[in-house]
């Protein structure tokens, strides 16, 4: 008889990551970013399991947008009142928020479920080089 194998929730035991965004493309920093929060390059990867693994993005301000995306690429946020929507494009979003970026281009690449909101919480970004994480011994991945 076949028995099916259940990964087990990794717990206090999960992995630390730390990635550089330094000259990346946003889009691909974003794919390896959502692949190691939800496991997907483990052998045991489970979509209902949340197995994942701690990633820190430091250097988020200086992410690479190809073609004419700094200046037309917009980001959207609404209020919830009337007339509360506002508009960003990438180059002010850029000198704001550079971590928001980032992290809405990660949330793009999940589910949209609760497993997915755990999941963004264990994303942490920096816009500079510098990270308070040191203390987990982040192992850095080359991109």
């Amino acid at each position: 008889m076949y028995k099916s194998y259940r990964a087990p929730n990794p717990g206090e035991n999960r992995q630390w990551f730390v990635v550089d965004a330094k000259g990346q493309p946003l889009g691909r920093l974003a794919v390896v970013v959502a692949n190691k929060l939800r496991a997907k390059d483990l052998p045991t990867f489970d979509p209902s399991v949340d197995a994942g693994a701690f990633v820190i993005v430091v250097n988020a301000a200086e992410v690479k947008l190809t073609g004419k995306k700094e200046e037309q690429k917009e980001y959207q946020r609404y209020s919830g009142y009337r007339g509360g929507l506002k508009r960003f494009t990438a180059e002010e979003m850029r000198a704001s928020h550079p971590d928001r970026m980032i992290s809405e281009a990660v949330w793009g690449m999940l589910p949209k479920n609760n497993i997915a909101r755990k999941m963004m919480t264990r994303l942490k970004v920096f816009a500079g080089p510098e990270h308070t994480h040191a203390a987990q011994k982040p192992v850095e991945i080359k991109l």
